[in-house]
């Protein structure tokens, strides 16, 4: 519901809030294009700046495809359209456990793109009665993604490394210009978790 409210608050009518919803379906490029709006941003600059933040979208593409080898193009192509932080995260706990397939992960997929298309509509329609900063609604996307990070924390390693790009992003975020430091620091902190596990995995004498 935050976007929705956030972005009536910034002049975006309902169906400008539902179109983005449904053919963006990136909350974290979402509330940045909304901002960038609100700003007066040129439309070439929002789109730019949404690109990059959702190139981190590679990533975890990469990260799932080892779990869809030999799957039809066409399923690929609506898995595909469900990738986001949320779903990712769900997905890779649920994997990594056992017992989980493909279609129960389309299924993670298409409710989170559901829930994200109703619920922005009921912010928009609710964004007129509720004040701009009130409760804390601007904080929402930072402590949902809090909590997916802590979800996650199964080692020390992974300590390590989202240690790493908390310090990356911070740094890169006072050093750089625009909104390139979150994929600087994914990047960054990516490369050296894998780096640091395979130098690891080879002292134990296991594979990495």
């Amino acid at each position: 519901m935050a976007l929705g409210v956030l972005a009536r608050q910034a002049g975006l009518s309902h169906i400008d809030i539902g179109l983005m919803s449904l053919l963006v379906f990136a909350g974290s490029a979402q509330f940045i294009a909304v901002a960038m709006l609100a700003s007066g941003s040129a439309p070439l600059a929002i789109i730019a700046t949404t690109f990059v933040v959702n190139f981190r979208h590679v990533l975890m593409s990469s990260a799932l495809s080892v779990h869809l080898r030999g799957v039809a193009r066409s399923f690929l192509v609506l898995f595909a359209y469900g990738v986001t932080d949320e779903s990712f995260a769900v997905n890779t706990v649920r994997f990594k456990t056992g017992g989980w397939d493909r279609w129960r992960a389309l299924v993670v997929h298409q409710t989170a793109n559901g829930t994200w298309i109703l619920s922005s509509m009921a912010g928009a329609l609710l964004g007129g009665l509720i004040p701009s900063g009130a409760f804390g609604i601007d904080f929402a996307l930072p402590a949902m993604f809090i909590a997916l990070i802590v979800l996650q924390i199964e080692c020390f390693l992974q300590v390590i490394v989202g240690l790493i790009a908390a310090c990356v992003s911070v740094s890169c975020y006072l050093l750089m210009p625009g909104d390139s430091y979150a994929l600087v620091a994914a990047v960054v902190a990516a490369s050296f978790g894998f780096v640091l596990r395979r130098s690891t995995a080879k002292e134990g004498g296991g594979n990495p």
